[in-house]
């Protein structure tokens, strides 16, 4: 059972439908204009990214690896990311019609875009069962969660319909599950990873108080650069400025493991013998551009915000309502 830092009970309703929950991918960087690729900004509904990039490709007779993408987007909802393409594909794209799937529009850039070549991610998201009240309280609770930071858990859609995908995962890495599909392989062994992140962030912020995370000694942290790094003191005032974040461990080889005080919590949730690649994620994150309108007769307020990569939208859903968030059937 997930635990949030700052104690909130609102009640409301949410639900993740495609008129209800909105994404757009923001780029890490500008488009050249100019190149051996198009770049094309794309919306879907009702489909996952490798449906999405499935479709395409059978419709230009592509290899599906020939197209780019930065992340994986929510099936249900209305989304919007880029993705590259041979430039030589630009007349095909132009008359590429689905009714799931909508080129928004196009640009030419020197390099194809690559899985995380992403700033972050803008939310639009109605909430509906709101009054004035509630609407001050939201407005309340993410001006401290901006402020102190918001748990980064991976959010239910990581793990399938009733979990169903942490179950195949268990099974694969016990050798009772063969998956041929390398891309489906490492989907599952992720998911693997996340559920430990996860176990691990609830531990630790069970330990803090007052909505502000407790660092330890042995925590490793992140730079606003990407750069991992454990201080021989605590850098308090850099983490409330928001320049650094501790991170916590998705278990795997080559991963950066924690030290000290941190590294027995870490401990109880690592797996030394997965022979997958191991990787750190931001423990906390600060949502961006927070804004919420209010539509007093329909009680529906609508909710825009930015988060950073890889964070979820549904965690600060979960974080205002203080409870976890059934997945969508």
């Amino acid at each position: 059972m997930r635990v949030y830092l700052h104690k909130s009970d609102i009640d409301f309703l949410f639900r993740q439908t495609e008129e209800d929950f909105f994404v757009d991918e923001i780029p890490n960087r500008g488009f050249a204009g100019r190149g051996k690729y198009v770049i094309a900004r794309v919306q879907k509904q009702g489909m996952t990214t490798w449906d999405m990039v499935a479709a395409i490709a059978r419709t230009l007779n592509l290899d599906a690896a020939e197209i780019g993408y930065a992340g994986l987007k929510d099936k249900h909802a209305t989304t919007s990311q880029y993705l590259s393409f041979d430039a030589r594909l630009a007349s095909a794209l132009k008359k590429f019609r689905h009714k799931n799937i909508r080129i928004l529009e196009m640009t030419k850039d020197t390099k194809s875009i690559r899985m995380g070549d992403l700033k972050g991610n803008a939310f639009g998201i109605n909430l509906y069962n709101i009054d004035n009240i509630k609407a001050g309280r939201i407005e309340k609770t993410v001006h401290k969660i901006q402020k102190d930071g918001l748990a980064n858990y991976f959010g239910y859609q990581r793990f399938g319909k009733e979990r169903d995908a942490l179950e195949q995962a268990r099974e694969m890495l016990l050798g009772e599950r063969y998956v041929k599909d390398a891309k489906v392989r490492n989907f599952l062994v992720s998911v693997y990873q996340s559920y430990l992140f996860n176990e691990w962030l609830t531990k630790r912020v069970e330990l803090s108080q007052n909505g502000k995370f407790k660092l330890l000694e042995g925590d490793v942290f992140v730079t606003e650069k990407e750069k991992l790094f454990t201080p021989k003191q605590l850098p308090l005032q850099d983490f409330l400025a928001h320049n650094i974040t501790p991170t916590g461990l998705l278990p795997g080889r080559d991963a950066f493991r924690a030290r000290g005080k941190a590294r027995a919590i870490e401990r109880e949730f690592d797996d030394e013998y997965l022979p997958y690649k191991g990787y750190r994620r931001a423990a906390i994150v600060w949502p961006l551009d927070f804004s919420l309108k209010l539509y007093a007769k329909e009680e529906r307020a609508h909710l825009r915000f930015v988060l950073p990569r890889g964070a979820y939208a549904t965690s600060l859903i979960e974080a205002l309502k203080g409870e976890e968030i059934a997945p969508v059937s």
